[in-house]
Formats: C-alpha cells, structure tokens, sequence
C-alpha cells in the first residue's frame, strides 16, 4: 500500500497492561491465538464480532485488524509466508496483493512493479539486461520490472525483506518464497477458509493503474475476470478491493460488486489519474464533506493515510483529530487507515523508545489513540500486537 515499510525485531509483542482480572483474561486468550496454533478468531475477536451484525463488510470485528502485506513485520512481504503467518496470527483481513501485470498479462502481488529491492533479480545474471529506468507516475526509476517479465521468468525468483535495516531478523527467510500471483492468492483463501473453519477475507489493491493502462495492460479488467471466475465478485463476498486512484475504483464499480475503498495519501498529494487527466484537485479535495459524498456514490470506505485522521506537527507529535472520521461515517463510507508498525521510526514521536532503527517503541500507545478516533480498522505489519491493542481497547 504505502512507500513505507518498515519493521521487523522479533521481540515480544506481548508487553500490554492489563488492568483488571477480566482484560487480563481476554488478553491472555489473545495472546494464544497469536502465538500459539489457534487458528481461529481470538476471544477478544470473537467479542468484538459478537456486536456486528449481517453480512460482507458489517460482518467484521471493528476496529478490524488488516494484516499489512500479510505480516510484514516478521516476514518478507507479499510473500505466502506472510499470508499464512498473518491468519495464524489471527488478523481479520490479509492484505493479499498489490496487484501488478507480468508481460503476458498476469497478475502477481508485489509492492510495486520494480522490484529490485523485493526480489533477488540482481543476483541473476540472465536478467542483467533487464535493468532499465523509467518514469512511474512522474517518477524516475530505475530497476527490474514486472512488465518485463513473463511469469514463468518472475517464478524463478525469491522474495527478500525490502526494508533490512529496521527488519534484519527477516532477513533470515531471504529466498524462501517465491512471487505469488493474484490467482494463487484466490485459491490459497478458499483453501484456508476450508482448514480454519471461518471466512478468510483478503484486501488486494491496483497499483499503478493508469500506468499500466497505457501500457495496454489494464487491470480492473483482470482484477474482476479473476474474481468473476472463483465466484468472488458479489456485494458480500470476502475480498475488499483498493486503489490510490479513484477512476480504477470507479471502472470496477461497473465491473463488481465488491466492496470498494479508495486510499488517501497525504493532503497536498494528487492521484496520479487526476494529474493524467488535467483534474487539478488534490486528497485535501476529497476528505472535504463534498468529496467524501462523491466517493460515496462508488465507494463503500476510505484508507487514509493516518496523518489524515491525526495530523502530526513538525516534530513528529500527533496533534488534535481531524473530521474525517465524523463526516465519512456521516456518508456510509468506513475508514482502514494505514499503518501502523511497531518500530520507532514509524511512529509519531511521543511514542517511540531510543533511537533504534529496528527497536519497538509504544505502538500499544498509538494504536490506542487512533482507535479512539472511531476508525472502523487499520492496517498494521504486526497483526498480533494489532489484536492485543484491540483488546485493550474493546475492553477497557
């Protein structure tokens, strides 16, 4: 989702107080579900649930707990490994894909479609001359990508950890898994729900859209073939689709019936397919109440940056709440922000401990004031830490 990234320390997560024998209680079911073999919700999600009614998106624990790239903080991401380890973990929702084409017309799940730094393509010598720069969304590039390679070519490759300098211990599963592709993504959540016994839901995103369009490799349309074919195209089916660009959401709103969330980055930001189509309005634009009912009329939610739903100031600390989520909530849209993680460096100030790189700060803290904004979910790289702050929070 976000050109963030970072996180990675495996050190305990499990450092939450607990006030009173009952919190106590669900934490520590929380806290077997996310390090031992439970496969199934926790306690503390199972309550949460409890209080949710009907089908598709309102079937959800709020706030949701979205594992970002899977578990991106203790595997490298985009990765099966990550998946699989998200869901043992107990997330809500698997972050299973951002979607991007292959030469021939296939969908895999990286980060984005250069994917020098999330691959081990520089150590293959066949694909040295592959090595090219080339101006992605207005940005020049340089590196391997995707659109270069078939898939049988993107196969021979391994994922690494792309941000190694906050997540050495990933470093270790380096080139043990490979690029999974969107459809892989699809038949590995059938096959989970079945072994879980509970609806495993998944949140792939378009990236690039309009970029790859002009390369004559649309993906809404192979987004909702896909999903057309394993019978996942309906209003309440268990797969969330997202993009930064709001035209890639409205093509797949004629072309699915999914629940749809468009992404906000930073206020004075523009989506790319604004820029490409002359539309001079920025993200500030669409968190105005006018544009939140504009994307209402496509959309079912939001995923704002959390700067959106909490500005910091130039010091890094977070200031007074915005609107947001009061005038989202007002139009029918929810609100996923994205991410938290658990390393200092990507936490507002107040929160971080030491100057560590890789160290944990206080993202039991943070998440805990975000959660009082009435965000209906967010995405985090440690879903179990997210699971035990819902804990806290649910049940304070």
């Amino acid at each position: 989702m976000d050109t963030q990234g970072t996180q990675g320390t495996q050190e305990s997560n499990q450092q939450a107080s607990a006030g009173g024998t009952g919190r106590r209680a669900l934490l520590g079911a929380a806290v077997l579900g996310a390090t031992g073999s439970v496969l199934g919700l926790s306690g503390t999600a199972r309550a949460a649930d409890s209080s949710r009614s009907g089908k598709g998106l309102k079937s959800l624990p709020v706030p949701t707990i979205i594992g970002h790239r899977g578990a991106s903080g203790y595997r490298p991401e985009h990765t099966f490994g990550s998946y699989q380890l998200a869901l043992d973990l107990g997330a809500d929702i698997v972050e299973a894909g951002d979607l991007v084409p292959t030469r021939d017309g296939h969908l895999v799940c990286r980060h984005e479609p250069e994917i020098g730094g999330t691959t081990d393509v520089a150590d293959h010598p066949e694909f040295a001359a592959r090595r090219t720069t080339k101006v992605l969304d207005g940005v020049s590039t340089t590196g391997w990508f995707t659109e270069d390679f078939t898939l049988a070519e993107l196969k021979t490759l391994r994922a690494v950890e792309r941000i190694p300098a906050n997540r050495p211990h990933n470093t270790l599963y380096n080139g043990r898994w490979e690029i999974p592709t969107f459809e892989e993504v699809l038949k590995w959540q059938d096959e989970q729900t079945r072994k879980r016994g509970r609806q495993v839901w998944i949140y792939p995103e378009t990236k690039h859209p309009t970029y790859f369009r002009k390369l004559g490799l649309g993906l809404e349309e192979r987004v909702a073939k896909l999903l057309h074919k394993y019978g996942k195209d309906k209003k309440n089916s268990p797969v969330i689709v997202q993009s930064f660009e709001p035209s890639s959401i409205q093509r797949l709103n004629k072309l699915v019936d999914n629940p749809l969330v468009v992404l906000l980055s930073g206020a004075s930001s523009r989506p790319w397919d604004f820029v490409e189509a002359g539309d001079p309005r920025t993200v500030a634009d669409l968190v105005t109440r006018a544009g939140l009912r504009e994307i209402a009329g496509y959309a079912q939610g939001i995923g704002p940056t959390l700067d959106l739903v909490i500005p910091k100031d130039a010091a890094g600390n977070l200031t007074t709440p915005t609107t947001l989520v009061k005038d989202a909530h007002a139009v029918g849209l929810v609100l996923h922000p994205y991410t938290m993680r658990n390393e200092n460096p990507f936490l507002p100030t107040g929160f971080r401990k030491g100057t560590d790189a890789d160290a944990y700060g206080d993202s039991f803290g943070a998440f805990r004031t975000y959660f009082a904004t009435g965000i209906d979910g967010v995405f985090t790289d440690n879903p179990d830490t997210g699971l035990l702050a819902r804990a806290d929070f649910v049940n304070a």
